[in-house]
């Protein structure tokens, strides 16, 4: 069972389809912001922590040796449930996802 530490985030886990899925939803997000388009997109790892939504840092291969680390806030279904980038990093390879600002 994961480790959830109240208001931080739990540990990373791998990837599954439900990841991926908000990182098909904020795909077109990531490619206005870096203005870039990506043949590969896909979610590796992640962490989450329960807020008003969640808040995720998923770590996606974006193609080579290439990865980001994506902020994305999800809101609550009673909100709409979108998915929002709020922040990413780039230069990363497979090194542990980290929460940032």
């Amino acid at each position: 069972m994961a480790e959830m530490v109240c208001g931080g985030f739990m540990e990373t886990r791998d990837a599954d389809e439900e990841i991926q899925k908000i990182c098909d939803e904020v795909k077109c997000q990531v490619e206005e912001k870096r203005n870039e388009a990506y043949a590969v997109f896909k979610a590796v790892q992640y962490k989450s922590q329960v807020v008003q939504g969640v808040n995720y840092v998923i770590k996606v291969h974006v193609g080579g040796c290439s990865y980001l680390d994506l902020r994305v806030w999800k809101k609550l279904t009673c909100y709409g449930g979108e998915a929002i980038v709020t922040g990413m990093e780039d230069h990363h390879d497979k090194d542990p996802i980290q929460p940032f600002q």
